[in-house]
């Protein structure tokens, strides 16, 4: 963790953030609650089996992040993708997007793919798919236009239309019955993205409602969480907007 804070944030001393958040933002949580936050807002659709993290310079985007029927990575069009700034074996990747953002937009014809090649976009070898990204994204400081948006104009800059993606809490490691789960961050349980139909249908405990609740019994490693595998509270007002959230939100259609 510390070698990733140092070498991307420049970030050295433990007492100046907090650990527990910044541990969800390497285990995969952050990017799992974001995508998802983008398949509500849009109508894509996770993979089935949740974000991969390829290694993907930016130079890269559209080669990786497409259909593996054409070559890429994704396990289906209309899907979300994390790119790892560190390949598999743990060294960096050159020209990496650790602070930014991206997308690849596949052509639906020649014009397209013509256009594709005069605006000089970073196309695939094939010039089928191209990327746009930035290299970085400004947080905080955009949240501010994000929140004029909404009181000035009513617009928001995203919301949900429908309940397409969900978070599931898994389990990083063997969990024992009797165990209070930690929450995003912490040492238990991360968020695996995964479509919202397949949460529902195994009844997935969402990474939200993983905190301060106790196991009844033992957990395997990588295992998604269940409802049934903790004690909760049902007067728990978490709880109560989730199970509203679902009642309103038929997973997988827009609304």
């Amino acid at each position: 963790m510390w070698d990733v804070l140092r070498e991307y944030l420049d970030i050295d001393d433990p007492d100046s953030i907090n650990l527990q958040m910044f541990n969800s933002f390497l285990d995969g949580s952050k990017s799992g609650i974001e995508m998802s936050a983008v398949c509500n807002a849009t109508g894509l659709v996770p993979q089935s089996g949740g974000l991969n993290f390829p290694p993907c310079s930016r130079f890269e985007l559209a080669d990786v992040c497409k259909p593996t029927e054409d070559g890429g990575s994704l396990a289906a069009h209309g899907t979300t993708e994390v790119v790892s700034s560190l390949a598999r074996d743990g060294t960096p990747v050159p020209h990496h997007l650790a602070m930014g953002t991206y997308v690849v937009i596949e052509a639906t014809g020649d014009y397209a793919k013509q256009c594709f090649r005069e605006y000089h976009m970073l196309q695939d070898q094939s010039g089928r798919y191209a990327s746009l990204y930035r290299p970085t994204h400004m947080i905080g400081m955009e949240l501010g236009i994000s929140v004029a948006s909404t009181v000035l104009r009513g617009e928001p800059t995203g919301c949900p239309i429908g309940f397409h993606a969900d978070v599931a809490a898994t389990a990083k490691r063997e969990l024992k019955k009797g165990e209070k789960l930690d929450g995003e961050g912490g040492h238990c349980v991360w968020g695996r993205q995964m479509p919202a139909a397949d949460s529902l249908a195994l009844g997935a405990l969402p990474l939200g409602l993983a905190s301060d609740v106790t196991l009844r019994h033992d957990v395997a490693a990588g295992a998604v969480l269940t409802y049934d595998d903790v004690e909760i509270d049902p007067s728990n007002s978490a709880l109560t907007a989730r199970k509203e959230m679902e009642s309103a939100f038929k997973a997988g259609q827009d609304n």
